[in-house]
């Protein structure tokens, strides 16, 4: 039997083409990117959580020498929220980059670690994918992965 899975999401050509609260979030992403430590590949990333409390949280890319050591941005805010915010859920995650030639989207790690909150805090968190001028934006961080890691 054959199954397929298809997804649907949101294609921005132009930033300011996004409802306003999206475009917030984008530029708080953007302005992210300057407290990345990102000395060894020079790609700074930004990210920026919107609570359902309406509070924003941001996260940057940390890397080290010691390259397994290195988070990204995504994973820095989240693991922050966990640790401080958990009973306040993420509502929606924007993602940007410096440089950003292309929208920047998050790695398999990160991936998973949004489907993990997600299933944590019981509901979807939005994720904006931003860089180049435009943006795509999926309703749930879960469709980024379709084959879940599960214990």
């Amino acid at each position: 039997m054959k199954t397929k899975k298809v997804l649907e999401y949101s294609s921005y050509d132009t930033i300011a083409s996004m409802p306003e609260r999206e475009r917030m979030l984008v530029e708080r992403a953007r302005q992210a990117t300057a407290t990345a430590h990102a000395d060894h590949s020079g790609f700074r990333v930004g990210a920026a959580a919107l609570l359902r409390s309406g509070r924003v949280l941001t996260g940057s890319n940390q890397e080290s020498e010691v390259y397994p050591a290195t988070l990204c941005a995504e994973r820095t805010l989240l693991y922050y929220h966990q640790a401080n915010h958990a009973d306040d859920p993420i509502v929606a995650l924007a993602i940007a980059s410096d440089p950003d030639e292309r929208e920047c989207y998050p790695c398999g790690q990160c991936r998973q670690t949004i489907a993990d909150v997600e299933r944590r805090q019981g509901s979807p968190i939005k994720v904006i994918m931003s860089g180049g001028g435009s943006a795509s934006v999926v309703e749930s961080g879960s469709d980024l992965l379709p084959f879940l890691f599960r214990l």
